[in-house]
């Protein structure tokens, strides 16, 4: 399968890089830096570019068989848009080149998984910190759940550099919910997975331990 990342230098992105290599994919990253990824594999082909330049990822999006944005910001309490905005060239150059299938990060705070996180993340670390971010992540999900492509909007529990194993929860029905653990590689895992047997289409599951 051919795979395009979109946040391939650090955290589940790069850990999908690496998985999606292992098992003998071929796997481009669309990264500002591009000096921040050795080329690693035949398999591999690193572009420059930006989310949020519709042009590069035009280009990026071209001739692959399926889309991963795992993008990341550092906290903020200004304004965000990267994520709907960079999410709309996404959704326009699949739609340009006639790809189905994406595979989006969002995490817990976003649509029906808010005040899931426990006392500490959901009344003081998410509001003051994290409140433009989840904004703008859930209207980057009203996006792909209103398009036509086939997608699966992963929403990790908290990250840990853990190793994979393959063990974790998958809840879609957030009823007395409440967040855990879980590896980024666990949640590469499950993108991967998903990419090649998309058993959780158009649904948007918490990963946990």
């Amino acid at each position: 399968m051919k795979i395009l990342i979109i946040g391939a230098t650090r955290g589940i992105g790069m850990r999908l890089l690496e998985q999606a290599l292992d098992k003998g994919h071929t796997v481009t990253a669309l990264v500002r830096k591009p000096e921040r990824l050795k080329k690693i594999d035949e398999k591999f082909k690193v572009i420059k570019g930006d989310i949020l330049d519709r042009i590069s990822v035009e280009v990026a999006v071209e001739g692959q068989d399926a889309i991963c944005c795992s993008i990341g910001i550092g906290t903020t309490r200004k304004p965000v848009t990267v994520f709907s905005d960079g999410m709309k060239n996404v959704l326009s150059s699949m739609k340009v080149h006639g790809i189905r299938k994406l595979i989006t990060v969002t995490g817990v705070g976003a649509g029906d998984s808010r005040n899931h996180g426990g006392f500490l993340y959901d009344k003081i670390f998410n509001p003051f910190f994290l409140k433009t971010i989840y904004e703008d992540k859930d209207r980057e999900e009203s996006l792909i759940k209103a398009s036509e492509v086939d997608w699966v909007i992963v929403r990790p529990g908290f990250l840990t550099n853990g190793l994979v194993t393959g063990e974790y929860r998958l809840i879609t029905d957030m009823t007395g919910v409440k967040a855990g653990k879980i590896s980024r590689a666990d949640v590469a895992h499950f993108i991967l997975e998903q990419l090649v047997n998309p058993t959780y289409l158009r649904k948007t599951p918490l990963l946990t331990y």
